[in-house]
């Protein structure tokens, strides 16, 4: 499935936020990331982010879809971070 997460996290928490998405997504620009990941991967991503936000005070929006060719991805300006590049 591939997934895109947004998110508003309180500062306090927001590297923990970045350095967990990190080993499991692409991170391509501030507060998004985007990725292909198996339903466990996705399950796991949930329940961490669960796990160190808190539910109160920040917002974590999670899209999925089965394929990444359902998604289309318009870049307008520059792009952060290029995901094309990664080998």
């Amino acid at each position: 499935m591939y997934v895109i997460i947004v998110y508003d996290i309180k500062v306090e928490r927001v590297n923990k936020v970045k350095s967990f998405l990190r080993q499991h997504l692409f991170w391509i620009q501030n507060s998004v990331f985007e990725g292909e990941v198996t339903k466990s991967q996705y399950n796991e991503i949930k329940t961490k982010l669960k796990e160190i936000i808190d539910e109160d005070e920040d917002s974590v929006i999670i899209f999925n879809t089965r394929m990444e060719e359902l998604v289309n991805r318009e870049v307008i300006g520059i792009e952060k971070s290029k995901i094309d590049q990664i080998l």
